[in-house]
């Protein structure tokens, strides 16, 4: 790696998905303060909600994936739409 080209907070750091549990090394300088454990060593951790383990389009299953219940909220506005539309 060539000098004075990285930022100073460019380190190792373990990036879990949160919906198959899969982990990833990589270099990067995203800010957090978990820490994992990585065969012995300690590194940053950052959970994410969907990575390349988990997106339908590259594990070809389809699944709904809903962290903050917008599925269910637009269900209800649809549901309130139809409503006064009759």
């Amino acid at each position: 790696m060539k000098k004075e080209i990285h930022p100073d907070n460019f380190r190792k750091v373990i990036f879990e998905d949160a919906s198959s549990g899969e982990r990833f090394l990589i270099g990067s300088t995203i800010h957090t303060d978990e820490i994992g454990e990585w065969e012995g060593k300690e590194y940053p951790l950052v959970k994410i909600e969907i990575s390349s383990a988990s997106h339908p389009f590259y594990t070809g299953k389809e699944t709904v994936v809903d962290t903050a219940g917008r599925v269910d909220k637009f269900k209800r506005r649809m549901a309130a739409a139809q409503e006064k539309q009759k």
